[in-house]
């Protein structure tokens, strides 16, 4: 796959990191649930169906963009065949012209996934977005927002009179040293991703399920292939028509939604910065950028059971649960 070394060993060996499988089964008074990651265009939309097809299971989608209501091109939605045939949560349940928050989300899917579970049924959290993803299996800590370097160094050239009132904007109740500004742009910088109050991310509560984390991944050519056929695919689905009906309905061009790739591109293609023949090039461009950082981030996690997505990874993935009798 054109690994480096210690990565592709530590697949053959079946799990990366040191955690005992045999620790998933014996927490038997917490239901575990599987939790598909991996970096944008792997393919864990398509394995998490096909997963819960196969199981009778029910998909409880964690991703900041398709939470929200009609834009469903550049949020990579299930299509609606999917939806007949497995039931989804957490899809489309937010106007794209608010905010919905880190906080909001890690609520409403641990409730949901408690109903599945005592309907007898198999939760599988389809984890798009990392922060929410991490957030949802673990908790929340300041620690558990990425940095944003282009954000940073904006905040880093304000002085630090202007960084306290900023804050203070975004949590009148934040208490943070104002005369430190590395730790008031770091506040500001959790607070943009995640919502106030900031006294909330400091405290980890876990779930009262076991999360098992299940990690796709695939050779760098194979995941870009996958980006440029998946951009190309959504231009030609009329993204930019859907962007503008966005606009004209009254979604801000500032709204969470409209900041994620895809629709961002599409925006400056329609004010006229962009070509409408440079813009799947774009956007596949940016997913590229995108889906490193998002691998960086995982490969820090030693609980991650990874699996080789170049193929189906579907029927190794089964087995695994089966195994671990889930």
């Amino acid at each position: 796959m054109g690994e480096r070394g210690p990565q592709k060993q530590r697949r053959d060996m079946g799990c990366m990191g040191a955690e005992d499988p045999s620790a998933i089964r014996n927490q038997s008074s917490r239901p575990s649930v599987p939790l598909i990651i991996g970096p944008t265009g792997v393919g864990k939309s398509s394995a998490a169906y096909e997963i819960a097809r196969r199981r009778g299971g029910e998909i409880v989608v964690c991703d900041s963009r398709q939470v929200y209501d009609r834009l469903d091109i550049a949020t990579n939605k299930p299509s609606p065949e999917a939806m007949r045939l497995v039931r989804y949560h957490l899809v489309g349940i937010a106007d794209p012209a608010s905010t919905y928050t880190v906080f909001e989300f890690i609520e409403a899917a641990n409730a949901t996934i408690a109903d599945i579970t005592a309907r007898g049924k198999l939760p599988i959290v389809e984890g798009g977005t990392m922060l929410w993803a991490d957030a949802l299996a673990e908790g929340f800590s300041l620690g558990g927002v990425a940095p944003r370097p282009n954000r940073r160094a904006e905040l880093e050239r304000l002085p630090r009179e202007s960084l306290a009132v900023l804050l203070h904007r975004l949590d009148p109740e934040a208490k943070v040293d104002s005369r430190n500004p590395v730790r008031l742009v770091r506040a500001i910088e959790v607070l943009e991703v995640a919502g106030p109050p900031l006294a909330r991310l400091r405290t980890r509560r876990p779930p009262s399920w076991t999360p098992v984390r299940i990690g796709l991944d695939a050779d760098l050519a194979t995941i870009d292939r996958r980006l440029a056929e998946r951009s190309q695919d959504q231009v030609a689905r009329g993204l930019i028509e859907e962007t503008r009906a966005a606009l004209a309905s009254g979604v801000p061009a500032d709204a969470p939604v409209l900041t994620g790739i895809g629709y961002a591109e599409a925006l400056a293609c329609i004010r006229g910065e962009v070509p409408l023949s440079e813009l799947a090039d774009l956007m596949a461009r940016s997913n590229r950028r995108y889906a490193r950082r998002q691998l960086r981030w995982l490969r820090r996690n030693p609980h991650i059971r990874w699996f080789d997505a170049t193929h189906d990874p579907v029927p190794g993935i089964l087995e695994f649960l089966q195994e671990q009798n889930i």
